[in-house]
């Protein structure tokens, strides 16, 4: 993030919207926690939020693609690094609250979770393959790896958004509404790039 903000040679727009706009759930989520408003399980509203915040910024970040591909608009990707980042940082806090709020840092306690319940594997899981494509999101990353190596890697993104979705709709259990419109985007996400890429072979 301080390479996206800091570096930024020249300021863009769409950059400095996203920037803004990125840190309103924290913001909101803090009023709620200040104003005392996030329910009678206000470490639950931390997780729920935190992880929906993630969930749609990977969402968005993935979308950047298939609107280059369907009208060949350039800036998107200017804004897909950031949003990525982004995701990944509300993921942190989400995994944070999950690890620190509920259990305290036990990594004992921590482990009967992952072992007893599936959908927080599932959803640690996801975390992982982040923290990869976080870390080596810059210029330099791209590089040392090779430009082809590094897509393939940032690819994985998609299997992130997979397991995100999979891990809100077994947390959430009965009400699918949301995580169903999640999973919908994706897949529409998933056929454009499929469609493009077998339109491209003929």
């Amino acid at each position: 993030l301080y390479e996206c903000v800091v570096k930024e040679k020249r300021p863009f727009p769409p950059t400095l919207l996203v920037h803004t706009l990125a840190w309103l759930p924290l913001l909101w989520l803090l009023w709620g926690f200040w104003q005392d408003q996030l329910g009678f399980n206000p470490v639950r509203a931390i997780t729920l939020r935190t992880g929906k915040a993630a969930l749609i910024l990977l969402l968005l970040s993935l979308t950047c693609t298939p609107l280059h591909l369907l009208f060949g608009w350039k800036w998107v990707y200017r804004v897909r690094r950031p949003l990525g980042l982004y995701a990944f940082l509300y993921a942190a806090l989400h995994f944070l609250t999950f690890a620190g709020l509920d259990y305290g840092f036990d990594l004992a306690l921590v482990g009967d979770a992952l072992r007893t319940n599936r959908f927080t594997l599932v959803g640690l899981s996801a975390f992982l393959i982040l923290l990869p494509l976080a870390a080596t999101s810059s210029r330099g990353a791209v590089e040392r790896l090779g430009r082809a190596r590094w897509q393939l890697l940032h690819r994985l993104s998609y299997v992130a958004a997979v397991l995100a979705i999979l891990h809100y709709a077994m947390l959430v259990r009965q009400y699918y509404t949301q995580p169903i419109i999640f999973g919908a985007i994706l897949a529409l996400l998933l056929g454009i790039r499929l469609a493009v890429a077998l339109a491209k072979r003929r």
